[in-house]
């Protein structure tokens, strides 16, 4: 049986898990993103910003950060000790202010607001360099399947990459 983790060791693998699995996250995001934090119910990551992150105006671009709104918002999932995150129902993101352009460094706190049997309800915000709110979301996943396939919270399935304790 897989050992249980804490947030931060059990975050960092399902994060481990996106960028293997998924056709989306390790190409845009990639090695560019990191998680600095991971509590119960809240995950704090960045985001170095590169070339392949912004729009043509040469700064971030909206679409890097409703990527970030959805993978913030399995991150919080996973926070609350459930690796399979559930799929996406709704996703909303407001821009505020400038993120930042190529060599800048944007900062996202992820929040799981409520989790529930069916639905789990996050929020994620977005500092830029000068700490201004650059943008927040929120994103509501349906985690009913994930619930079945978990038996014990923050433990992940066997053969999972799992970050080495330090």
């Amino acid at each position: 049986m897989a050992q249980k983790l804490p947030p931060l060791r059990f975050v960092r693998s399902v994060l481990k898990s996106f960028m293997v699995e998924s056709g989306l996250e390790p190409r845009l995001l990639g090695p560019h993103l990191r998680i600095t934090n991971a509590v119960a119910g809240k995950v704090d990551f960045e985001l170095d910003i590169t070339k392949d992150h912004t729009n043509r105006l040469k700064i971030l671009h909206g679409g890097t950060i409703a990527s970030m709104v959805d993978l913030g918002g399995s991150l919080a999932v996973a926070s609350m000790g459930l690796y399979a995150t559930g799929v996406s129902t709704d996703l909303n993101v407001t821009y505020l202010s400038g993120g930042g352009k190529v060599g800048d460094k944007i900062s996202a706190t992820a929040i799981c607001d409520k989790m529930g049997k069916t639905l789990a309800y996050t929020s994620v915000t977005f500092r830029n360099m000068k700490g201004e709110l650059a943008a927040r979301g929120s994103h509501t996943k349906y985690v009913t399947q994930a619930w079945k396939t978990q038996e014990t919270p923050f433990t992940p399935p066997e053969g999972a990459d799992i970050e080495e304790e330090k």
